[in-house]
């Protein structure tokens, strides 16, 4: 009888072992996934209260989402809206400009080889229904159908040369000419056409254009840094781009501010000031594209040689008081102009309002930045 017990004793004590090994062995099978997902390669040191945080810092508030233009949030009922890209005249006598401060991207190219190669201003726009005022609007060029198409936006201007009609009618080539309103600001009836409110509305309900992005967007233009984690370059200083050399009618200028971190504007040697409110026209970034320029007649109407084979050249990126030297490409005529650093890597800006300067290359090598 004894034999038989101490028998049941073993035989019950071996089911105990057994269970407990094939316990231990399911726990460390359930451990082993969890702990892959919260030590992340190469991080050993990361924490689930540093995670946390940044996603708490990167969070955007209910129904907004980020700008594809400018990285910042903006209202998701306008996240497909396509936007528009109006020709504004930088001429002195078109001063003061309107609502240049709240767009999204501000282009300046030369619009012409008379006038010490006058510049005009191409501001890419996605909040149009907010539009005030904005102008005063003026005539396109080739370029400027090019690099529009590049955002699927909706050209706003008063007719061109007749250089343009062959780009025009191409189908991604949308746009709108001399429609918009005129405001009596006593000067010649060239410098009173602008853009106000319900203008862009009533456009579009008499096109065929939709509001949203179509068939020929190809996607966001530019990448974007976090908030939690800025670009912060490490090239040469540049708290004064000094491009007069090559815009030498307007004499354009951008100067680093360090108490906002934006570069302000100046244009004839004075801060570009917006005509309702005074507020200076400031940016985050900074691109400076180098590219040819060739005149197309003896009026001086020109284009930049930016697509194809001439579709890639030499420029900077600027922030925070800091350049680096870049590359860009452009394939087809609304392609995306996309910007590289030395090493290869696609260039991502700070969230922020970006300054597009195209400058000709004669006179790339006479920018200074300081």
């Amino acid at each position: 009888m004894k034999k038989k017990l101490v028998i049941a004793l073993l035989c019950l004590s071996s089911c105990i072992v057994f269970a407990a090994c094939g316990d231990k062995e399911k726990e460390t099978t359930a451990k082993e996934p969890v702990t892959a997902e919260i030590i992340p390669i190469e991080e050993p040191v990361a924490t689930e209260v540093e995670e946390s945080s940044e996603e708490e810092e990167e969070a955007l508030p209910e129904g907004m989402v980020y700008s594809e233009l400018t990285g910042l949030p903006i209202d998701a009922a306008i996240e497909k809206q396509k936007p528009i890209a109006a020709m504004v005249d930088n001429e002195s006598t078109a001063l003061p400009h309107y609502g240049l401060n709240t767009a999204d991207i501000i282009y300046e190219m030369v619009n012409s080889t008379a006038n010490d190669r006058i510049t005009r201003l191409m501001v890419i726009y996605k909040d149009w229904g907010n539009i005030e005022q904005l102008g005063s609007i003026r005539s396109i060029r080739p370029t400027n159908i090019w690099v529009a198409g590049e955002y699927n936006a909706v050209m706003c201007h008063d007719g061109g040369p007749f250089y343009i009609d062959t780009y025009l009618a191409h189908d991604y080539a949308q746009h709108f000419s001399g429609i918009f309103s005129r405001v009596n600001n006593g000067k010649a009836r060239e410098f009173t056409e602008y853009i106000v409110k319900g203008d862009l509305e009533k456009a579009f309900d008499k096109s065929s254009y939709s509001t949203e992005y179509d068939d020929y967007y190809e996607g966001p233009h530019f990448k974007f840094s976090t908030k939690s984690k800025p670009v912060e370059l490490e090239g040469e200083d540049a708290k004064d781009i000094n491009l007069s050399a090559a815009f030498k009618h307007t004499k354009s200028e951008l100067k680093y501010d360090e108490s906002t971190g934006l570069y302000t504007y100046y244009v004839y040697g004075k801060v570009h000031a917006d005509g309702k409110t005074g507020e200076a026209l400031t940016f985050k970034n900074v691109l400076l594209q180098c590219a040819g320029l060739f005149q197309l007649d003896k009026n001086g109407y020109c284009a930049y040689e930016m697509m194809g084979e001439t579709g890639k050249g030499n420029g900077y990126y600027i922030t925070n008081g800091k350049a680096v030297k870049v590359t860009w490409e452009k394939s087809t005529e609304n392609g995306i102009t996309h910007f590289y650093l030395e090493n290869g890597d696609e260039v991502t800006l700070n969230a922020g309002m970006t300054y597009v300067g195209i400058v000709p290359d004669d006179y790339w090598d006479e920018i200074t930045l300081n």
